[in-house]
């Protein structure tokens, strides 16, 4: 006896019949070909709801030569995926835009040099029709296997490598990190702060060179012992702050590359008996809410739209794909760099 909860799929075929059209007419409906008359496709398109009829994506590969589905690749391994909320804002833009566009999202995380060849094989392998890539490191191999596997690439945050400024033109998005923290740094020294200290993100990724070049364009002479590289976790933040406090205790406010690493510099600043902001001021980079909001104080920073990136990255990639699938968009491909604009809290 049959189950009735496997019972058959409906076919193109029966939803041809049922829109009393051809099967090449239900077909270039359902594959959204153009050059079918409306009041047909609105048959067609009915025909579908009434019989729940779902595309087989293999097939439809087959017609469109697309698979619905890009490959979002990391180069962080989970701990630090899973525990930075910048990551999840950005995933979650990534996927609110695929999802309008009916892509789905496949997440790839890169932690040694196996989970590197995986990827590598797997973009090759004709899975996803593009890639979106960030996080990036100095000399990351990533962007590379994607040109070799032949799929559209675009860039989380301005691209390192040492021909990317000469080669064909890369698609990044990024904000303005070196305007931005050039406004941390001048609204510092507006509050009348003589010995501003700046904690840097890790310095083989673009985005923390770009926010330290800002705060040297404001602090040219800035003295080396008032720069202490982080790492973007809270401890990466409180282990730059305990040092820059051993080598400069008489600093009166900090820049941080991430409201993260501020978070950190803000506990060991309380530990150490410090009020924020009566003797140090303190800013950070991203206005991820959930961490600037429930600092103490609550956090100035320099707010960046992360979701609203994650968007652009992957609307990019879709027109770089097929430029009638975000209608309404330039035609022209170009990199994205956003503005980013102070926060004012109670910390600076």
């Amino acid at each position: 006896m049959s189950d009735p909860t496997f019972a058959a799929r409906p076919t193109l075929e029966e939803v041809a019949a049922r829109a009393g059209v051809s099967r090449a007419t239900a077909s270039r409906v359902v594959n959204g070909s153009e050059g079918v008359r409306a009041p047909l496709v609105e048959r067609v398109r009915a025909a579908v709801d009434e019989l729940g009829y779902v595309p087989n994506q293999a097939a439809r590969t087959l017609v469109t030569r697309r698979n619905g589905a890009v490959a979002v690749v990391v180069a962080e391994p989970e701990t630090r995926f899973f525990a930075d909320p910048f990551f999840a804002q950005q995933v979650r833009g990534i996927s609110k835009e695929l999802t309008a566009h009916d892509n789905q999202l496949v997440l790839l995380l890169t932690e040694g040099a196996a989970d590197y060849e995986r990827v590598g094989r797997y973009l090759a392998g004709g899975h996803v029709d593009g890639a979106l890539i960030f996080s990036l490191h100095d000399d990351d191999s990533l962007p590379v296997l994607a040109r070799k596997a032949g799929v559209a690439t675009v860039i989380g945050g301005r691209p390192g490598w040492s021909d990317a400024e000469t080669g064909p033109t890369t698609l990044y998005v990024d904000c303005d990190n070196r305007g931005g923290a050039r406004d941390a740094v001048r609204h510092l020294i507006g509050l009348g702060r003589r010995r501003v200290a700046h904690i840097a993100g890790p310095l083989d990724q673009t985005a923390s060179i770009d926010r330290l070049d800002g705060v040297r364009d404001v602090l040219p002479d800035i003295d080396p012992q008032l720069v202490a590289e982080g790492d973007f976790t809270p401890e990466g933040g409180a282990r730059a702050m305990e040092q820059l406090l051993e080598h400069s205790p008489d600093l009166d406010a900090v820049f941080a590359a991430s409201d993260v690493m501020a978070s950190g510099a803000l506990r060991v600043l309380r530990q150490r008996g410090l009020r924020v902001p009566d003797d140090v001021a303190v800013i950070g980079f991203d206005d991820i809410v959930s961490v600037a909001e429930w600092t103490d104080p609550p956090l100035t920073t320099i707010r960046q739209d992360i979701e609203e990136m994650g968007r652009m990255m992957a609307r990019l990639l879709l027109r770089a794909l097929d430029p009638s699938t975000v209608p309404g968009q330039a035609s022209v491909l170009a990199p994205i760099v956003t503005p980013t604009q102070l926060v004012l809290r109670a910390s600076a």
